[in-house]
């Protein structure tokens, strides 16, 4: 996935995820709405059709009516659900907006999995993986109580091609037409797409013809740009300060920034949705509050912050103890892992020599890291590039960060030496913040004593991600994050690892390209079982890991924050990363 994950981890200063077998422990929640501030593996699954089925059973003791509070650091860029990437943004989404697919949580266990929102399930493939077909459900109407039809899933889809729409996922559009789909397809303005490419024989079908297969499009079909467009209330651009509401809240007032607040869209019919419940009459969210604040204040809990939650902000570093240590936050912390890793990309145009880079590796240290970016409540050591959230992850250690956290100077060096290669200069770029200054301080200090001599760049926070994207940035080591949209490994390897998107912003920050491992991504991308699949991706991204080193894996990132006491029904979602809102209720 692009860079959503850098507008939502304050405390981490960063940047999506399941398996369709479980991949080891349990759900961190407990029964009811307490959970236990660990973070454990969850399960996760493929729904069938009657998992897909409204209306939603809901939380234990569940209550209608009131009003649920949110508070979050930022605001929202990005209302038109064409737009949305960012996580914070598809879970403030989903409360007006609808997909083909989506994930469903069991507040109770913490389970996920993908279901059919709109569809009645979550997708029929055909022709080897390269045709799909979803049924819409009888009943959905936009707020106008237009119903929803096929055409409307189309329009949706082919919007996507406008020259205005740059900030959503761009899976089904690139599938449909290649890389270079707007050259292809103009959008709405220039007609329809054809029945070949997209086909609607009724009001209730829509089929995609992609170019190749795509075991994963049930997945793809829940970003939140897979959805319906009422065509005769879209005015492009403008679309962004009023969507058109198709799910149980509609837009009642709105201030950039500011605030944002939701009252009950009577269209929604919940006997067809099998996510949300919406238990309360409206939400209200407050914009652009400070992190430290923010926190305080959940836990605090005075007048409606009793009431509030927020989506995906972490606790501060300073709050985090006395949120471990007092026991009157047990019953409403959430520390779970997210979706994204952590880690320090090797610039392998610059650093040529694998024996520096692994000599890097050998003497980081990570540990030291994981503990100024917050300790084991915002993350663990890491050892491979997959987080524990994604289908077919395994617990491997590939350049021995795990076993060695600390780091091995003397070794290092002794790897520098046998190479040629001792006061070899390492250009080590950070964002200029706090926390970046202390934190490459230290990493410069270890990777000196190793044999390097590291001269830190600060990097403006704002341009930060711009300025390493460039591939000849003039830099060896920086950080980054990234994190599966999905639970297959097909939305990490080949975005971070393949030589061919090498390119001005494109994710692959190392830089790094192999012919043998472009090669190997093709091979596995034509596989049509997605279980087959995961198991592939993690193989290779073990090997590029140990035999090439084009990246160093810090951290697992969880996520780990209170929530007002009175609120039931509040669940994680790991494969967002974020709090689900869809089954809160007021005690």
């Amino acid at each position: 996935m692009r860079l959503r994950k850098a507008a939502i981890m304050p405390a981490l200063v960063a940047v999506s995820a399941l398996t369709l077998t479980a991949c080891g422990g349990g759900s961190s929640s407990s029964s009811g709405d307490a959970k236990k501030a660990t973070a454990e593996v969850a399960n996760f699954g493929l729904g069938t059709a009657a998992d897909s089925q409204g209306p939603v059973k809901g939380a234990a003791g569940a209550k209608k009516g009131g009003t649920a509070y949110d508070i979050e650091p930022a605001g929202f860029d990005y209302l038109d659900p064409s737009q949305q990437y960012v996580n914070t943004y598809q879970v403030v989404g989903s409360l007006y907006s609808r997909q083909l697919t989506g994930y469903k949580t069991d507040p109770a266990t913490g389970k996920v999995i993908l279901v059919g929102d709109m569809a009645t399930d979550t997708g029929t493939q055909s022709d080897g993986g390269k045709t799909w077909t979803w049924t819409l459900k009888k009943g959905l109407k936009f707020e106008d109580g237009t119903p929803i039809t096929s055409k409307d899933v189309k329009y949706a889809v082919e919007r996507l091609y406008s020259p205005y729409q740059t900030q959503g996922a761009t899976y089904f559009q690139t599938w449909l037409s290649g890389a270079d789909y707007r050259k292809v397809y103009a959008g709405p303005d220039a007609g329809e797409l054809p029945d070949s490419v997209i086909a609607t024989p009724d009001a209730q079908t829509i089929v995609f013809h992609f170019q190749a297969p795509h075991a994963d499009a049930p997945y793809a079909a829940q970003m939140p740009n897979i959805t319906a467009i009422e065509r005769s209330k879209d005015d492009k651009e403008k679309y962004n300060n009023h969507p058109v509401s198709i799910g149980p809240y509609k837009i009642k007032s709105y201030e950039p920034d500011k605030s944002l607040v939701f009252e009950r869209n009577p269209e929604w019919d919940p006997s067809t949705d099998p996510i949300r419940a919406a238990n309360v009459d409206s939400w209200s969210f407050e914009l652009g509050i400070d992190q430290a604040l923010l926190t305080q204040r959940l836990m605090a809990g005075s007048g409606n912050d009793k009431d509030a939650v927020t989506i995906a902000a972490n606790a501060d570093n300073a709050s985090i103890k006395t949120i471990q240590s007092d026991a009157q936050y047990a019953s409403r912390t959430i520390n779970q892992y997210e979706p994204y890793v952590d880690v320090f990309n090797i610039n392998t145009t610059r650093v040529t020599d694998v024996n520096v880079r692994k000599a890097l590796a050998v003497a980081f240290p990570t540990a030291t890291v994981q503990k100024l970016l917050g300790g084991s409540a915002t993350g663990d050591v890491a050892g491979n590039l997959m987080s524990p959230t994604v289908g077919g992850w395994q617990n491997t250690d590939p350049l021995g960060v795990k076993a060695t956290p600390n780091g091995d100077p003397v070794k290092a060096k002794a790897m520098l030496t046998a190479a040629g290669k001792v006061g070899y200069t390492i250009v080590l770029a950070y964002s200029n913040t706090t926390r970046w200054q202390t934190t490459t301080a230290a990493i410069a200090d270890q990777l000196n004593a190793a044999g390097f001599n590291v001269q830190r760049k600060e990097l403006d926070p704002t341009s930060y991600y711009t300025q390493i994207g460039k591939p000849d940035n003039g830099f060896d080591l920086y950080r980054s994050g990234w994190g599966a949209d999905w639970p297959v490994g097909s939305t990490v390897v080949p975005p971070t690892l393949d030589g061919r998107t090498i390119g001005d912003g494109a994710p692959n920050y190392s830089h790094y390209n192999s012919a043998t491992s472009n090669a190997e991504m093709d091979r596995i991308n034509k596989i049509t079982d997605v279980k087959e699949q995961a198991a592939e991706w993690m193989k290779l991204s073990d090997t590029i890991l140990a035999n090439d080193v084009p990246m160093i894996p810090t951290t697992y990132d969880k996520y780990f924050q209170v929530y007002g006491a009175g609120l039931g029904g509040v669940a994680y979602n790991p494969v967002l990363g974020a709090v689900d809102l869809s089954n809160i209720f007021i005690k």
